[in-house]
């Protein structure tokens, strides 16, 4: 079962790599991993895409609730939670193809952020059913890049993950 974990950590050098070795040595996969500064300077929040049972997800928060650098965690997956993806696609964008990557960009609720004679590059954000579906819409070849930044969430409600 797939599961967004949520955590605060000290915005300090090797905090993450520390995190990222934890999931490595215990044998876990992490399938999407975004880490960015909150509004208080000294902490990052971190949202980690992993799937498992529910015995090895309580195991991954119990060892990452005992690392020195990690104030905080929260499986956001237990709760109602909003989960959103960001997605840079690059597609060829020639003749007819060109009216058709525009419908489409509309019809997922994307924008064209990016115009060459040959190429749009499409920005899309959504939970990532969302994103793989626009990515099967398409076809293979019209394809020329994608970007994904991986997974950010935030619990619904007045639930909160704060110190």
């Amino acid at each position: 079962m797939k599961h967004i974990i949520s955590l605060l950590i000290e915005n300090e050098p090797g905090a993450l790599s520390r995190v990222v070795g934890l999931f490595s040595a215990r044998g876990y996969n992490i399938e999407t991993l975004t880490v960015a500064p909150t509004e208080d300077l000294s902490l990052s929040r971190m949202t980690i895409v992993t799937r498992g049972s529910e015995e090895i997800i309580e195991q991954i928060t119990k060892h990452l609730n005992r690392l020195i650098e990690v104030v905080k965690v929260i499986d956001l997956s237990d709760h109602p939670h909003i989960e959103r993806e960001l997605m840079l696609i690059k597609v060829r964008a020639v003749g007819k193809e060109r009216e058709e990557m525009k419908r489409m960009a509309d019809i997922f609720r994307g924008r064209i952020i990016d115009v060459t004679d040959k190429t749009y590059t499409i920005e899309l954000t959504g939970d990532s059913t969302k994103l793989d579906a626009f990515i099967e819409a398409l076809e293979a070849d019209v394809i020329l890049e994608t970007v994904r930044t991986g997974s950010s969430g935030i619990s619904r409600g007045e639930r909160i993950l704060r110190v």
